[in-house]
């Protein structure tokens, strides 16, 4: 049963046909990348798109305990390329059976028509993405811990939820330059779209190979968080009338970033609390250290067996009485 309806059928291997049937085809050649695993001869060649690839186990303190880490490589082309078919049949599966039925219902315009179809697929993905991240950076401890962002650079090992996350979000972008011809996107958006799916593919690439996951993912989360609320807006803002709904989301706008504009002035303020800290037992060592210098100078010396005085006048020296 295909995933789009269609009326009547245009001409095989069409333009028209390959825009009605793109999700068909990546679903038919995932069914058939996965029943490769159900023979010995290629099963071996078909793993490599499916499953993590590079993975290096550790023993800990010579015990019997083992932890898996992961590695990438030119294998990890295939893994994202799987998943960027599966990305392609989500993304007909989201549009047939829930957006576009909003759609039907609200009768919009073309321009607000493209534009609610960007927002609906970015928000499914941001919601997804965030709670995903979200849940690695509470499981790592990146947050409570952040000395886990350089200690011990360049983390080239990767736990497998680090790993496929990453995997999953460059599918994802890379799945999206094609769905600009599959979802017939107007001239004039396309080069506002193509430029940000570059970016997203550039940076997340970048701290993937430059062993920058830790930071990426640090990045990432509240990057997402705050484009959730953007395009959640956007949504409100096409489905609501009178334009409350997308009020309300712009509220929640300027109140995420002024919470994250307060923790960062509280942290800053944190850091310079306790510089301050450490200089003032600085400058009490150096006033005592002052202060027994003066004292000494106050006292007798004494040269070659003789007081002499702070002012250079020798002490008269009493005679001894003869025995």
């Amino acid at each position: 049963m295909g995933l789009r309806r269609k009326g009547r059928s245009p001409p095989v291997l069409g333009p028209e046909f390959v825009l009605q049937n793109h999700a068909d085809a990546a679903s038919y050649l995932a069914v058939g990348i996965l029943l490769g695993l159900m023979f010995e001869v290629t099963a071996k060649y078909v793993i490599i798109f499916i499953t993590v690839q590079y993975n290096v186990t550790y023993t800990i303190d010579d015990k019997s305990e083992r932890v898996n880490f992961y590695e990438y490589g030119p294998k990890d082309i295939a893994t994202i390329f799987f998943y960027m078919l599966v990305a392609i049949i989500l993304h007909a599966v989201i549009q047939d059976y829930i957006l576009d039925k909003i759609n039907r219902r609200l009768h919009l315009s073309k321009t607000k028509h493209s534009k609610f179809n960007e927002s609906g697929q970015l928000a499914f993905f941001y919601l997804f993405s965030f709670v995903w991240g979200a849940s690695i950076l509470n499981a790592e401890e990146f947050m409570v811990n952040p000395t886990l962002l350089w200690k011990d650079y360049p983390h080239s090992r990767m736990l497998f939820q680090v790993k496929f996350f990453y995997i999953c979000q460059i599918a994802y972008w890379l799945h999206a330059l094609p769905e600009l011809y599959f979802q017939k996107i107007r001239k004039e958006d396309i080069p506002r779209q193509l430029c940000y799916i570059c970016l997203y593919i550039a940076h997340i690439s970048g701290a993937y190979i430059l062993n920058l996951q830790h930071l990426g993912l640090i990045l990432m989360v509240p990057h997402y968080l705050v484009e959730l609320i953007f395009h959640a807006s956007r949504l409100f803002y096409f489905s609501d009338e009178n334009k409350q709904k997308g009020i309300s989301c712009l509220g929640a706008i300027c109140l995420t970033q002024a919470w994250m504009m307060w923790k960062f002035i509280n942290f800053q303020l944190k850091k310079w609390r306790e510089h301050i800290k450490k200089q003032i037992p600085r400058k009490k060592i150096s006033n005592t250290k002052n202060k027994l210098t003066k004292k000494e100078l106050n006292r007798v010396n004494v040269v070659n067996g003789a007081a002499k005085l702070e002012d250079g006048a020798s002490p008269r020296i009493r005679k001894s009485k003869p025995v």
